[in-house]
């Protein structure tokens, strides 16, 4: 049987990103190297790595995030990025959204435990919850699927001229290049790539940041976003 990888001390960058949530930024790395682990969440390899590749990874994605705005976080597994974003910025309203049980039961777990009131947890593929869930001004993602996949997730769950933020590696241009046709069906009228946590993490988080206009996920979505609305209004009546 395999020795448990050992988590290493926090860095001390991680005591100025993650200011007072310090302690609770710890925690959540001890609760990823143990339950995490042993409930299939992360691999053992990754623990050695918790802090640079996925905790501080994270967290400096709220460099791009505007100020007082709601996020939901798609497919948000073991808490990444939505968990690291929220221990820095509480002013922000954050949902995880995740469909397996197992991940979702962890990730109420983390958020009673480290008492992150600004966070909610929901089971749901995001195709789901379009029109039970309020329209959002920012979608983060990170490792869930290609650009143009996620994209017909995400996208739709936005309120008009939101933006997706999907956290990538060295695939980041190759995607967006590929994903071009199916960004501009879905409703989208800027992509950008951003370079994030200078001075933080090396090499530099890499951002992929689609920005939509009045109808996000395009004429289809706004059609079924609307069916959805008037049931709602509907249910509300009786």
């Amino acid at each position: 049987m395999t020795e448990a990888a050992e988590l290493p001390p926090a860095p001390e960058v991680a005591r100025e990103v993650f200011g007072d949530r310090f302690g609770d930024a710890v925690r959540y790395a001890e609760l990823l190297a143990e339950a995490g682990v042993q409930r299939g969440l992360i691999g053992p390899r990754e623990v050695p790595r918790l802090w640079e590749r996925h905790l501080l990874n994270c967290a400096v994605l709220s460099e791009v995030v505007p100020e007082g705005v709601t996020v939901c976080d798609v497919g948000s597994g073991a808490g990444l990025p939505g968990i690291p974003l929220a221990l820095v910025r509480e002013d922000l309203k954050i949902t995880l959204l995740e469909p397996l049980l197992r991940r979702t039961n962890f990730l109420t777990e983390v958020v009673e435990l480290l008492g992150l009131d600004h966070v909610t947890v929901a089971r749901g593929r995001a195709e789901e919850v379009m029109g039970t869930m309020p329209p959002v001004h920012v979608v983060t993602a990170r490792a869930v699927a290609p650009l143009d996949r996620l994209a017909t997730w995400g996208i739709p769950l936005l309120r008009p001229y939101g933006e997706m933020l999907a956290l990538k590696g060295d695939t980041a241009e190759e995607e967006l290049k590929s994903a071009s046709t199916a960004l501009s069906k879905l409703g989208a009228v800027g992509t950008s790539i951003l370079q994030v946590g200078e001075g933080v993490v090396e090499p530099l988080s890499t951002v992929v940041r689609v920005e939509v206009g009045e109808s996000p996920g395009g004429v289809r979505f706004a059609a079924k976003r609307a069916k959805a609305a008037r049931t709602s209004r509907t249910r509300r009546r009786r």
